[in-house]
């Protein structure tokens, strides 16, 4: 049934029922006149206009319209009060309505023996009824709403494991707008539900917003991803928003929220990384497993780069693997825009990623070997300036 069919189709009922309450009110209405006014029904020579028929049919046709009247103001008000509860039902998470549901539920279950109780004490057991039920039905709600999930509130018993239930995954804001989190969720490697708390969309959006060209753009394109991801893949949205603090900051709530579901953060934040890690929550880095995919390089190995730019100090090229790795060739200043063979000396390992290394290696027309070309570069530019 669609909103405009309930409207009208609640409307009418309650018009008919105001119809029929005004038409059958009729005789308990003349009687209430006539004990307000005694004189008018008592006075022998006065004929009692109460008592008059065409008067009682006035009285009726009267009360019939008003009860018509009050039942479609009724009716407003009371789709107005549905419509409320509807949204509000609708935008409360899973576990409120699973809590209200099973809360009205037992809290109608134990009214039953006290209504049955106040029956015996006749109108006035009716508010006393209301009041118990009212009381059980909040009670109730409000102590499932204070357990936490299933799969928290009973513990797993001694030697049972839960890798067979696959924890949730909680996006921060970074990795949404860092764009590998589709691309990783869409090869199946991240299994189980995937949470995207109401306080990282708000601040997607606040980005988005910005003033600022750059962080538009950047809160624009998490937005899009999340979009995307919705597409392919069910998100779960808000559903356990209530159990952290909405005034703490969003690393702290994405910390607490994880600790209270027994969820993992997925984030490329560094520090947000080593905070979660401090509280004993489980984190997956999207940096760390894209580095862990990195081809390994050993001190010894010789490779072909093309050389991009200079480097930092002084003789220095810098060029850069297939997936974005940095390579440092000693040497490589005077071989800008091209590729060459460079031989690998050292691996550093940095936040950022890997750091290779190496020396350019050029065969030596006399002896056929290879040898550093960073050793022999004075030389060659002598025999350049010859």
């Amino acid at each position: 049934m669609s909103v405009r069919s309930f409207r009208w189709t609640l409307t009418l009922l309650l018009i008919i029922l105001g119809l029929v309450v005004g038409y059958q009110s009729t005789p308990w209405f003349i009687s209430s006149l006539k004990r307000l006014l005694p004189e008018a029904a008592t006075q022998p020579d006065t004929p009692n206009i109460l008592d008059d028929p065409r008067f009682q049919l006035t009285v009726r046709l009267a009360l019939t319209v008003v009860g018509g009247l009050v039942g479609i103001i009724l009716g407003s008000e009371i789709f107005r009060f549905v419509l409320n509860v509807q949204k509000q039902i609708e935008s409360a998470s899973t576990r409120e309505k699973i809590a209200l549901t099973v809360g009205g539920t037992v809290g109608v279950v134990l009214t039953v023996p006290f209504a049955v109780l106040f029956n015996r004490y006749g109108i006035i057991g009716i508010p006393l009824t209301l009041v118990v039920g009212i009381t059980f039905i909040y009670l109730s709600t409000v102590a499932v709403l204070s357990m936490k999930e299933l799969r928290v509130v009973l513990p797993a018993a001694e030697g049972e494991r839960h890798s067979d239930v696959p924890k949730i995954k909680i996006l921060d804001t970074n990795v949404i707008i860092d764009g590998r989190i589709a691309d990783i969720c869409r090869t199946g490697f991240i299994e189980g539900t995937i949470y995207v708390p109401g306080f990282v969309i708000d601040e997607l959006q606040h980005i988005a917003d910005s003033s600022d060209s750059l962080r538009r753009a950047r809160g624009r394109r998490g937005l899009d991803i999340l979009n995307q991801m919705q597409k392919e893949r069910h998100l779960e949205v808000r559903t356990y928003d209530e159990m952290v603090d909405p005034n703490e900051p969003v690393d702290k709530r994405l910390v607490t929220l994880a600790k209270s579901i027994s969820g993992v953060i997925v984030t490329n934040d560094f520090n947000l990384n080593k905070v979660a890690e401090l509280e004993g929550v489980q984190v997956l880095n999207v940096n760390e497993l894209a580095n862990a995919l990195k081809p390994v390089v050993l001190p010894g190995e010789e490779m072909r780069v093309r050389i991009i730019k200079e480097g930092n100090q002084p003789n220095q090229g810098v060029g850069y693997m297939d997936d974005g790795t940095m390579i440092v060739v000693e040497g490589g200043r005077d071989f800008i825009d091209q590729d060459v063979d460079v031989l690998v000396t050292s691996v550093l390992q940095t936040v950022a990623g890997k750091m290779i290394f190496a020396s350019i290696k050029t065969p030596e027309v006399e002896s056929g070997d290879w040898v550093d070309r960073s050793v022999r570069m004075p030389t060659a530019r002598l025999r350049r300036r010859r």
